[in-house]
């Protein structure tokens, strides 16, 4: 036999074994699939029996204005692993817990608050973990550029809100679980629709702070526990992801945005869980709009004109701004009559460090650095740069005793005439500590 026949029996022989396989296979799964439909029809006439029986066609469904996924989502725990499909599915999660563990897995119910990027990916692995119930809230839909991070989307789904894109995607992935869609913004009005129904964990992976700092402060007004995703984008290096004490992430902007926020509006000091990146963002974020609600001009960021802030060389420790913090509140009581300081330590050696480099807002010259800069600090002071509002990290300056006597006398108008370039470059540090702090 020559080898071209040798070859071509060779081949067809390969050909008919993978057909009998593929046919053998779809029997078997066939079969399961019959078994399966007929067990999910029975289980569901009983519950719509149920259902008309009691609170009328709703009660299947949910709450009023949401859609539930799940025939068996009526199950404990317990029953539900049972069921000789999910545990299957389930396996090599019931090896890694145990038993005992999975099914209070299964008996927990998460709200997850904000399904982009981070969201998504959270509510798909508590799904795929067993998680009994889930609440997805969000009020915005998929786009385009979003299927680069989201977690399921794909382009079938743009324009469908995105509660309702994971409540489809997850009914074919694990179909017991109950799966309710909130396609709402958080807001206090929403706070009781919402956290209702005793959670045992909330997610916050929303973007907005405002929205955030309303869900966190919620939760811990309810004693609900939750975890909050704070700043990631354009980060790369997972090794610097790190988990702590809101309290204790002072390294991520969006974290020392979000706890000053809480201390000030709320008096909430630390006591959050968050998730954080150490990692410098390897590019600026361009959002649609700044927090003035102006659109951002991406020209700004082009690399030929990029204002670049170098890290100062700022030799202190704590204590030097532990005694600036002291300065600042002694300067308070003794001028305004109270000590009206919206800022803490931490916000203080931002203040110093990051917006005036530990000089004094008059003298931004590089030309001290090292061991001659802080021992200038011992002649400088923090005030307000306009005295008709409160010391917040919007409104202090550096400055060195005498021009902060000077300052004190003088009014923001005058030195808005008087000294123009001081004036506006004040004003633009200034409002770099509004858009840090998100304010």
């Amino acid at each position: 036999m020559s080898d071209r026949r040798i070859q071509w029996c060779l081949i067809g022989t390969s050909a008919l074994l993978g057909s009998l396989c593929t046919i053998a296979a779809l029997n078997l799964f066939s079969r399961w699939s019959t078994k399966m439909k007929n067990k999910r029809t029975s289980t569901l006439v009983n519950l719509l029996e149920e259902s008309n029986a009691s609170s009328g066609p709703d009660a299947l469904f949910g709450i009023s204005g949401m859609r539930c996924s799940g025939v068996l989502n009526n199950l404990s725990g317990k029953e539900l692993l049972k069921d000789e499909v999910v545990s299957e599915q389930l396996t090599r999660n019931i090896q890694f817990f145990g038993m005992n563990s999975q099914q209070r897995v299964a008996e927990s119910y998460v709200v997850i608050v904000g399904l982009g990027g981070v969201g998504s990916h959270a509510a798909s692995m508590l799904l795929r973990s067993g998680v009994g119930r889930l609440l997805l809230v969000d009020f915005d839909q998929v786009s385009l550029s979003s299927l680069n991070r989201h977690a399921v989307a794909t382009r079938a789904d743009v324009g469908i809100p995105k509660a309702i894109c994971l409540q489809k995607h997850f009914s074919s992935i694990f179909p017991e679980c109950r799966v309710e869609a909130k396609v709402q913004l958080y807001d206090e009005s929403s706070e009781e629709e919402i956290l209702s129904g005793k959670p045992d964990f909330v997610l916050d992976c929303i973007d907005n702070i405002d929205t955030k700092v309303a869900l966190l402060s919620a939760c811990v007004r309810r004693s609900l526990k939750v975890l909050s995703a704070m700043g990631a984008g354009a980060r790369a290096d997972p090794t610097r992801i790190r988990v702590a004490d809101l309290g204790e992430s002072s390294i991520d902007p969006l974290s020392r945005a979000v706890r000053y926020r809480l201390r000030k509006d709320h008096g909430i000091e630390g006591g959050i869980p968050v998730v954080f990146s150490v990692e410098k963002p390897k590019v600026k974020l361009l959002p649609f709009k700044g927090s003035s609600g102006e659109e951002e001009n991406p020209s700004d960021y082009q690399l030929a004109e990029l204002p670049v802030h170098t890290e100062p060389v700022v030799n202190l420790d704590l204590n030097h701004y532990r005694i600036l913090h002291q300065r600042l509140l002694e300067h308070e009581e003794l001028l305004y009559g109270s000590a009206e300081v919206l800022v803490g330590v931490e916000e203080v050696c931002y203040i110093v460090k990051e917006l005036w480099h530990g000089r004094s807002a008059r003298d931004q010259s590089s030309r001290d650095v090292g061991r001659k800069m802080w021992r200038s600090v011992n002649e400088l002071m923090l005030v307000r740069w306009n005295r008709e509002q409160p010391a917040s990290v919007s409104n202090l300056i550096l400055l060195k005793f005498e021009e902060a006597d000077a300052h004190e006398t003088t009014t923001i108008e005058n030195i808005k005439e008087q000294e123009p370039e001081f004036h506006d470059m004040v004003t633009a540090v200034l409002k770099r500590a509004m858009v840090d702090f998100m304010l």
